[in-house]
């Protein structure tokens, strides 16, 4: 007579929140662009910044647009899981709109800086970090100077910031490079990643206040 083999229990999946974060022009915001093309069920968390809308940006879409004034009532409020002035303007993240994907079972990404990412990381610590990495300092530089949105003086510091911010790998979990016209390679890996991720045997839970 053969034994059934008793089947582990079963655990519902935790929802994730995935820091996606890089140096400046790396391609941080086309990989979620296509991500979202691919319509895979992740909650694409949609930051706020003071700064001015660059040619085809859209309101709601890309960022939040909104007046400085407005952003430091938010921080007032208490209403940003993280914030930073990058480049003289104010970035953030909108810290319901995560709560909201991650209680309805939603797994979430947020793109940061890297001083951003530092900053979660002391607050949520559970979260998945991932660093999206250029083949080379070289190949960077051209993607921003391509982009017709910076001078030389802010292209120099921007260089010489990514130099600095890549010495800054060892806070993330995972690297995954950004390299030209393989945009679906770096999808597929992000996707990898979080497939492994729910496979933990003791998964991440993300608490937020």
């Amino acid at each position: 007579m053969s034994r059934r083999r008793a089947s582990p229990p079963s655990s519902p999946k935790k929802s994730l929140l995935v820091i996606l974060s890089g140096p400046s022009g790396v391609g941080k915001d086309a990989l979620l662009n296509r991500m979202k093309e691919f319509h895979y069920p992740l909650e694409c968390i949609t930051t706020l910044t003071t700064r001015s809308r660059r040619a085809g940006e859209r309101n709601h879409i890309d960022y939040h647009f909104i007046s400085p004034k407005k952003f430091q009532d938010m921080i007032k409020q208490g209403e940003l899981l993280e914030y930073a002035n990058v480049y003289g303007n104010w970035y953030g993240v909108p810290k319901q709109s995560v709560k909201e994907a991650l209680n309805n079972g939603q797994d979430a990404i947020v793109k940061v800086d890297i001083q951003g990412a530092a900053s979660i990381k002391k607050i949520v610590p559970q979260a998945v970090f991932i660093f999206l990495m250029p083949p080379s300092i070289e190949e960077l530089g051209v993607r921003l100077k391509k982009r017709h949105t910076e001078s030389s003086f802010d292209l120099n510091m921007r260089m010489q910031t990514a130099t600095e911010e890549i010495k800054q790998l060892s806070l993330f979990d995972y690297v995954v490079y950004s390299r030209r016209d393989e945009l679906n390679r770096a999808v597929a890996d992000i996707i990898a990643i979080i497939n492994a991720e729910k496979c933990r045997v003791t998964p991440r839970e993300v608490s937020l206040d």
